[in-house]
C-alpha cells in the first residue's frame, strides 16, 4: 500500500503533463504518481511515463469513469487528486496531505475561488457557474463550502473506498462534495493558488453542455438525498395550481349557485390529488433515505475496522 498516491486523470495534456508530474514528485518525493490516460491521442501517456509516473489506461471516456477506476485500483493512506493541465501549483500539496494523514480529515478541498480563480480564469460563464452551483448547494445542504467544483482535493482511504462513483463526466466533483456533506465526513478547505491553462492548452469543458450536466446532477442528488424537501416543493406547486383552478369556480358558485366549469373542477381535483401523492412519496422516501444512512454508517464502521486490522 502507498502512503501517498497522487492521482492525475488525463485526456490530451501533452503540453503540461511532464511539468505536473515533475512538480508533484518534487513536492511529495515519497508519493507514487499515477496518471490515468483517458484515450489521449497526443502521447500524453509516453510523456507521463518518461517523467516518472505510473501510467494506467481507462478506455471509458469521462472523468467520472477515470476516478472510479482510480479509487478501485489504488490502495493508499492518502490520495491527492489534481488535474493534468498545470492549473494547480504543487505548493499546497504537502499541507493538504498532512491534514489527511495527521488530522484525520476525510476530504481536503483546494479552494480556488477564495484566491486567484476569478482573476486567472478567462471564461466568464465558468465564473458565474461556479458561483451559482456554490450558492445552490450551500443553500440546499445548509453548508458553507467555498469551492464546490475544484479538481484539487485530498482524500482519506475511508472516503475513497466508501464513495459510490455514479457520475461519468466532469460533474464528479459536485457529486463528491454533496456525498461528503450528506454523510457527515470531516471536510476542510484551504485556499490554493490557481493559474489559467498555458497558451496552446485547451479546456475539455463545454460551458453549456457540462454546465447542464452539473445542474442535472445537483437536481438528481437533491431528489435522492433530500426527498422530503424535493417532493414537498413539487407538492406545493401542484397544490397551489389546484387551488388556483378551484377558486374562480368556487367564487362563481357563491354568486350564482351554479357550477359552470365542470372540466376545471375535475382538473383542480386531479392536480390537488397529485400534490398530496407527491408529498406522501416524499415522506416514504425520506424514511428510506434515513434507513440507508443508518446502514451506511454501520458499513462504514465495519470498513474502518477492517482497514485498521490490515495495517
Amino acid at each position: 500500500m502507498d502512503k501517498i498516491a497522487v492521482l492525475i486523470p488525463c485526456y490530451n495534456e501533452s503540453l503540461t503533463i511532464e511539468k505536473v508530474v515533475s512538480d508533484y514528485k518534487e513536492a511529495l518525493p515519497e508519493a507514487t504518481i499515477y496518471v490515468y490516460d483517458n484515450n489521449s491521442s497526443d502521447h500524453t501517456d509516453e510523456l507521463a511515463r518518461k517523467a516518472g509516473a505510473k501510467v494506467v489506461y481507462e478506455y471509458r471516456q469521462g472523468k467520472g469513469n477515470v476516478i472510479r477506476s482510480m479509487f478501485r485500483d489504488i490502495d493508499a493512506e492518502c490520495y491527492l487528486m489534481i488535474d493534468g493541465d498545470d492549473t494547480y501549483p504543487a505548493e499546497n500539496a504537502r499541507e493538504m496531505v498532512d491534514l489527511v494523514l495527521n488530522k484525520g480529515v476525510d476530504m481536503v478541498i483546494g479552494d480556488r475561488l477564495s484566491s486567484t480563480y476569478f482573476t486567472e480564469n478567462k471564461r466568464p460563464f465558468h465564473n458565474m457557474g461556479n458561483r451559482m452551483v456554490r450558492g445552490l448547494i450551500n443553500h440546499l445542504f445548509h453548508s458553507n463550502v467555498k469551492d464546490i467544483m475544484t479538481g484539487y482535493r485530498a482524500f482519506s482511504r475511508l472516503f475513497v473506498k466508501s464513495f459510490p462513483v455514479l457520475s461519468k463526466g466532469f460533474e464528479i466533483e459536485t457529486e463528491m462534495t454533496i456525498h461528503a456533506l450528506d454523510k457527515n465526513f470531516l471536510l476542510e478547505e484551504i485556499p490554493v493558488t490557481y493559474r489559467d491553462r498555458p497558451e496552446g492548452s485547451e479546456s475539455k469543458l463545454n460551458t453549456v453542455s457540462d454546465g447542464m450536466k452539473v445542474l442535472k446532477t445537483i437536481a438528481s442528488l437533491f431528489r435522492d438525498y433530500k426527498p422530503l424537501l424535493f417532493f414537498s416543493c413539487a407538492s406545493i406547486i401542484c397544490l397551489l395550481l389546484g387551488i388556483g383552478f378551484f377558486v374562480p369556480v368556487f367564487v362563481s358558485y357563491i354568486h350564482t349557485g351554479l357550477v359552470e366549469k365542470i372540466p376545471t373542477i375535475i382538473v383542480s381535483g386531479v392536480v390537488f390529488t397529485v400534490g398530496i401523492l407527491l408529498w406522501i412519496c416524499g415522506l416514504i422516501l425520506d424514511v428510506v433515505v434515513k434507513k440507508h444512512r443508518q446502514l451506511y454508517e454501520i458499513e462504514l464502521n465495519q470498513l474502518e475496522i477492517g482497514m485498521k486490522n490490515n495495517r
